[in-house]
């Protein structure tokens, strides 16, 4: 779906560039003639007499423009712009669905996408990923590719389908790299995510650039300073937090007895900055908090106050230890009581995550 359009294209804008075009024509500039000998078929084979006294029309030259910026006509042009601009605007989550397992409503109530022409913004307390897309309307259904260039999946692309239905869009992704999905549909081990999403604003969005470095915040993203935050949860010099700075890979996680799915895991990552905590899975942030431990006790206990999220202003109770290089952790649920033992049985709550150093090195600050 190679494309040469510009960022935030405009029917208007290549309506006068077609008539540009032709008018060039008729002044005999050379430009114009090598353009149409290029890319309209007709003017094929004709020397540049020919092709001025062939008295081309302006379709003849909206065919030619189409067919610079990778079109096969106008008409294709046209659908394309008119889809594209209308999916402008900010857009919110109805629903998620990951490799067959629905996203909880809550988890994605502070996110959003901002999308400008075919740059795009995905903002989620404490994260943010910018990117471009690119769109094919010919295809039943949408064709969809999404370039990420900023944030925890930059360098990645996904490929998949889409619907609009006025201010309703539906997405279905692959992100593991193998064929564009084919239905609006994931299940266990598809690697697909299903995004159902609405508009909450036609505006065109501000500060999107597709390559990072918005200008806005993630929404509903409040620092420490915004919230009562409860004693003990200032920077303290600690061997345990020392430890657990930097980035981590999960080996396991268990929410209320259930498995993480292994696609999932493969994409859950923990990064840790003095006391201050993010966990993504899934690309979206699933904890956002300050950190408490005290490793006097037996097992540590370590306790999280929830910096965003449904659980913004609680604080979750757990307890850890080391397995070799694994960081093992055992959290309650928000304003629950502290786990005595890593078990996380059905009806308990409580999140058991396992963790191993990742590929980036860790800081000993």
């Amino acid at each position: 779906m190679a494309k040469t359009l510009p960022a935030r294209p405009n029917l208007d804008h290549l309506r006068r560039q077609a008539k540009a075009l032709l008018a060039r024509l008729d002044a005999g500039d050379a430009g114009a003639i090598q353009t149409l000998s290029r890319h309209l078929p007709a003017a094929k084979g004709m020397n540049a007499q020919k092709i001025r006294d062939a008295g081309f029309r302006l379709a003849d030259a909206q065919s030619a423009v189409a067919r610079m910026t990778g079109f096969a006509g106008w008409p294709h042009l046209a659908r394309h712009v008119e889809l594209l601009r209308s999916l402008e605007g900010t857009w919110v989550f109805e629903r998620l669905e990951i490799d067959g397992a629905p996203v909880p409503p809550g988890a994605m109530a502070q996110s959003r996408i901002l999308i400008d022409g075919d740059r795009f913004r995905t903002e989620s307390p404490g994260t943010v990923y910018e990117g471009t897309f690119n769109i094919d309307v010919e295809a039943q259904p949408h064709a969809i590719d999404i370039e990420f260039n900023a944030g925890p999946e930059a360098g990645n692309v996904n490929r998949g389908i889409f619907t609009l239905s006025k201010d309703r869009l539906e997405i279905c992704l692959d992100m593991t790299g193998k064929a564009r999905p084919g239905a609006f549909v994931t299940v266990a081990g598809s690697g697909c995510a299903y995004e159902v999403l609405s508009r909450a604003s036609a505006l065109r969005p501000r500060g999107v650039s597709g390559a990072g470095g918005g200008e806005a915040a993630a929404p509903g993203t409040d620092s420490a300073r915004t919230l009562a935050v409860p004693n003990g949860f200032e920077v303290r010099p600690s061997e345990l937090l020392r430890r657990l700075q930097g980035d981590w890979k999960a080996e396991r996680i268990v929410r209320d007895g259930k498995e993480l799915p292994a696609f999932m895991l493969a994409g859950a990552r923990r990064h840790a900055s003095g006391n201050e905590l993010t966990i993504t899975v899934a690309g979206q942030v699933a904890v956002h908090a300050l950190v408490r431990v005290d490793e006097a006790a037996t097992p540590a206990t370590v306790d999280y106050f929830h910096l965003s999220g449904p659980a913004k202003g609680r604080t979750s109770a757990g307890i850890a230890r080391w397995q070799g290089d694994s960081a093992w952790f055992c959290m309650g649920a928000p304003g629950g009581e502290r786990p005595d033992a890593f078990e996380c049985p059905a009806g308990s709550g409580r999140t058991l995550s396992v963790w191993k150093p990742g590929a980036k090195e860790r800081s000993a600050g």
